[in-house]
C-alpha cells in the first residue's frame, strides 16, 4: 500500500475511534445532559473578620456546585498538556497557595521567570491580577496558565475536548451552569468555576495581628514595636515606611511598585519590565505588584522572581534603601533600623500568619 493509502486507511481508522467511543456520542453534536438536575444553590461567602466586603463579581453568581466544579478544575492536571500539572501544582494550599520555589517549573520541567504569586486574598485585587497586573478580573486570570508554554503548555480547544469526553466533567458543568450538552463545555465556564473557588480563598481574620485589633488577643513587647515600626506610629523609634505599599486592613496594595531591589543604569535596562511590559508605559518599567503580607512568613522565597531566601533578607534590603531608579518608589531610602529593630520587625510579620482557611473542606482538593 502506498503513502496515500496508508494515510487514507489510518484517518478511517480514526474516525471510526471516534465513532465508537461513548463518551463522544458517536457524532459532533456531543451528549445530552438534560436529564442531570440543574438546581443552583448560592455559595455565601463570609470574609475574614476585620477585612473588608469583596468586590462584586457581576455574571459570575457564586453557587455551590460551581465552588465544587473549580475546585475539581484547580487541583486537576487534566487542564495541562500532559496531564501532570494541575493549578494546585503552584499553588498549593499547605504552602499557603505557593509552591515556596523561587521560579515555578512547568510542563516537562521548563522554568518560567517569575516566582508563584499566592491565590489567597486574590479577590481583592481590583488593578489587575499576577505580579504586572495583566489580567482584569479572577476570570481572566484562569484562563492564561493553561495556554502559557512555561506553565500547563496546553491550548484550550484541546481541554474543553478532554473535559467533554470526560466521565465526570459534564455532569459537574450541567450542575454548575445548567448546560444541556456536553458541546457547551466551554473555557469561559471553566474559568468562572475556578474563579469561583478562588474568591474561597480569604485569610488574615485568625492572625495574631487581627486578633490584636479586635482585643482578642494583645502584642508582646517585641510584636508590638515591630507593628510601631510597620505602621510608623512611634516618633521616637524610625519609621520602616512598610504601610504604604502594605496597607491595613488587607495588607496589600492595589498598585504597583518600583521597590529598588534592580540595578539599572536607565529604565528600559530591566530584564523583567514587570507593569511597563503590560501597559508599555516607560515609567512603569520594573513595577511589580505589592502583594498581601498575610501568611508571608510562609510563602518564602520572596519578591517576583524569589531572590531573597528569608524574610531577614528581605528586611536588610529595604533597610538599605535599595537600588536608585528614576521610578523607584520614594518611600525606598536608608531605614537605619537597628538589628533589635530588625527583630522586632520580623516578629510583627510573623503576626500575619493565618491558615484557618484549611479548616474549610472545599478549599481542599477533592481527589
Amino acid at each position: 500500500m502506498g503513502k496515500i493509502g496508508l494515510w487514507i486507511g489510518g484517518a478511517l481508522l480514526l474516525l471510526t475511534a471516534l465513532g465508537c467511543d461513548p463518551s463522544n456520542g458517536g457524532d459532533d453534536t456531543g451528549r445530552d445532559l438534560s436529564h442531570i438536575p440543574y438546581e443552583p444553590k448560592d455559595y455565601p461567602l463570609t470574609t475574614p473578620p476585620g477585612l473588608p466586603g469583596l468586590p462584586p463579581s457581576p455574571g459570575n453568581p457564586q453557587t455551590y456546585d460551581g465552588v465544587q466544579l473549580g475546585r475539581h478544575l484547580f487541583f486537576d492536571p487534566i487542564l495541562s498538556l500532559d496531564s501532570t500539572l494541575s493549578c494546585s501544582g503552584c499553588h498549593d494550599p499547605r504552602r499557603s497557595f505557593t509552591d515556596n520555589l523561587a521560579l515555578s517549573p512547568g510542563v516537562g520541567g521548563t522554568l518560567g521567570s517569575r516566582s508563584s504569586m499566592t491565590v489567597l486574598n486574590a479577590a481583592y485585587y481590583t488593578s489587575g491580577l499576577f505580579w504586572d497586573g495583566r489580567s482584569a478580573l479572577l476570570e481572566d486570570q484562569a484562563l492564561e496558565p493553561v495556554v502559557n508554554p512555561v506553565e500547563m503548555h496546553e491550548q484550550w480547544p484541546n481541554v474543553e475536548e478532554k473535559l467533554r469526553r470526560h466521565t465526570q466533567y459534564p455532569e459537574l458543568f450541567r450542575k454548575a451552569f445548567g448546560i444541556r450538552n456536553t458541546s457547551e463545555i466551554t473555557r469561559d465556564l471553566a474559568a468562572r468555576a475556578i474563579a469561583q473557588y478562588e474568591r474561597l480563598l480569604l485569610t488574615g481574620g485568625q492572625s495574631i495581628y487581627q486578633q490584636q485589633v479586635r482585643s482578642e488577643r494583645f502584642f508582646d513587647d517585641d510584636q508590638q514595636e515591630g507593628h510601631d515600626l510597620f505602621f510608623n506610629l512611634d516618633p521616637l523609634i524610625p519609621d520602616a515606611e512598610c504601610f504604604h505599599c502594605h496597607s491595613a486592613p488587607l495588607i496589600q496594595a492595589n498598585e504597583f511598585f518600583n521597590n529598588g531591589i534592580d540595578s539599572v543604569g536607565d529604565l528600559g535596562d530591566f530584564a523583567d519590565k514587570g507593569r511597563g511590559g503590560v501597559n508599555g508605559v516607560f515609567f512603569d518599567n520594573g513595577k511589580f505588584k505589592a502583594p498581601s503580607l498575610y501568611n508571608i512568613a510562609l510563602t518564602a522565597p520572596y519578591m517576583h522572581d524569589g531572590r531573597f531566601k528569608t524574610l531577614e533578607e528581605v528586611i536588610d534590603h529595604y533597610n538599605s534603601g535599595g537600588h536608585a531608579a528614576d521610578n523607584k518608589d520614594g518611600f525606598i531610602r536608608p531605614l537605619g533600623l537597628t538589628p533589635r529593630q530588625k527583630r522586632s520587625l520580623l516578629s510583627f510579620l510573623h503576626c500575619l500568619t493565618d491558615t484557618s482557611y484549611l479548616q474549610n473542606p472545599d478549599v481542599l482538593s477533592p481527589f
